[in-house]
């Protein structure tokens, strides 16, 4: 019912275009689907006794959500035949995953679906769960928060969390938007732009991104907003209630400006060989680029196409790495890959070290000191694995398809970690089987890929013990 009301909210800017009423009911039609599919099934629990969900049921409905939610969304691009089935899921599923990869042209695009396409990557962003949890109780909500990669609570209340994160969200929003129009962008354009920045998804309303404005204060309000989008939401907490100095002593914000800070100057040395006039060009071509992949937003301000192989190299392992944890980014993330520098260190000073001593090892994270047992740096060991092996599979796919492998690299980069930017790979005439391969990745990236295999276990699990039940019914087992 949620998704149906979500899918509503594109019809206001008819208030505003009304040239476009024409494409009203390509929204309202599955829209009111949706809210009454909802209606019927809640209708099926009413008045039954309120039960934990049980091992893993949490994962089974977290994805379900997620594809219906795409599904429905992709409804209204092909009602207006625009897009067929493939690209519609893609499009669909591009935004609510915060990817902002497309297979629309945007000149062509009614302004209503461009305005859908940023609601969607604003309540992808901070997860259809919390948005649920925000309007509705957080009872038994807790292990569904989860399911869909949150890893903190602002507040002991579960819901009052979730409606603190969407208040701070929407603030910035708002922010975002109001600076924007004081540059010179247009309303339409800075609402959008202001939603796509925040929620690090990266669809524009222009085919040359934010480059299309040639202005650096612009591009300075989309960087702040890029980061504000990959933080932490519990480390915004820090920030609003002015705990500064525990706000830098968090350990991926540390991280994540000493990766900026030599990123920056590495890419731009590079990419100032032949590509770009001066020095002060290249520093803002760079410093824009390398923010956009690090905090997996995909916005744009140049072509990759004059790029040397080593700066394209860098983008990928900066879209490998992702954003913030808890946060509107994708990628493996930062407090990850940072536990990971952390425990080597740690390994290379336990050699030096007496044999029998005892040391505790600790980083920071937002709610305080976490003390680091061995199965911290176990988990994030696993799934960093699990994500290249992921990664690498999808390439494998791509270069199948006559794609080269810088190119394969960039793209499914940019596909898992949920970043947006392309080398050209992602287009209308993109294969099928290409496009298909990115909407798993894409899911894989925004859910955190344990979420999809633990469900493709359970369904697995329980369909073998319904088909078991039934033989067992029918006397032939």
């Amino acid at each position: 019912m949620i998704i149906g009301g979500i899918m509503l909210l594109p019809i206001f800017v008819i208030l505003i275009y009304p040239n476009e009423l024409g494409y009203a009911l390509n929204f309202v039609i599955p829209a009111a689907i949706a809210i009454l599919l909802g209606f019927f099934l809640s209708l099926l629990i009413r008045g039954k006794k309120k039960r934990q969900l049980s091992l893993r049921q949490d994962t089974v409905i977290v994805i379900a959500v997620w594809l219906l939610a795409a599904f429905f969304s992709a409804v209204p691009f092909m009602l207006s035949k625009q897009l067929n089935f493939t690209q519609a899921f893609f499009e669909a599923v591009s935004g609510w995953t915060t990817t902002g990869l497309s297979v629309v042209d945007v000149t062509a695009t009614p302004k209503i679906y461009l305005l859908f396409r940023s609601i969607m990557q604003f309540f992808g962003g901070v997860g259809l769960v919390l948005v649920m949890l925000s309007a509705l109780s957080g009872t038994y909500g807790m292990r569904l928060y989860n399911a869909e990669g949150h890893s903190d609570k602002l507040l002991p209340n579960l819901a009052k969390s979730a409606r603190i994160i969407m208040s701070i969200y929407a603030g910035y929003v708002v922010a975002g938007t109001i600076l924007y129009v004081f540059l010179g962008m247009p309303l339409f354009d800075a609402i959008n732009h202001s939603i796509c920045a925040l929620s690090t998804g990266g669809f524009s309303t222009q085919v040359d991104s934010i480059g299309t404005y040639k202005s650096l204060p612009i591009e300075l309000v989309t960087i702040i907003l890029m980061l504000m989008g990959t933080t932490n939401f519990a480390a915004h907490l820090l920030l609003i209630r002015g705990k500064f100095r525990s706000f830098f002593r968090v350990g991926e914000m540390r991280f994540m400006l000493v990766l900026l800070g030599l990123m920056i100057p590495i890419v731009s040395f590079v990419s100032l060989n032949g590509i770009y006039g001066n020095i002060p060009q290249g520093l803002r071509a760079s410093a824009f680029q390398v923010v956009t992949a690090l905090s997996t937003t995909g916005f744009s301000t140049v072509s990759f196409n004059s790029w040397t192989p080593f700066p394209i190299f860098l983008l990928i392992v900066l879209m490998l790495i992702g954003g913030g944890a808890g946060s509107t980014a994708g990628g493996i993330k930062q407090n990850r890959i940072y536990l990971l520098f952390k425990a080597f260190f740690w390994q290379l000073r336990k050699k030096f070290l007496p044999e029998h001593l005892v040391n505790e090892d600790y980083v920071y994270r937002p709610e305080g000191k976490l003390f680091i047992e061995e199965r911290h740096i176990s988990e994030a060991s696993n799934y960093t694995f699990v994500y290249m092996v992921t990664f690498f599979a999808g390439v494998s796919i791509m270069t199948a398809n006559g794609y080269s492998l810088q190119d394969s690299l960039f793209e499914y980069a940019s596909t898992l970690g949920t970043v947006g930017l392309s080398v050209g790979i992602t287009l209308p005439t993109t294969p099928p089987i290409v496009l298909w391969t990115q909407i798993v990745g894409m899911l894989f990236g925004r859910l955190e890929i344990y979420v999809i295999f633990i469900a493709g276990i359970k369904i697995f699990k329980d369909g073998r013990n319904v088909i078991v039940r039934a033989a067992k019914n029918k006397g032939t087992w």
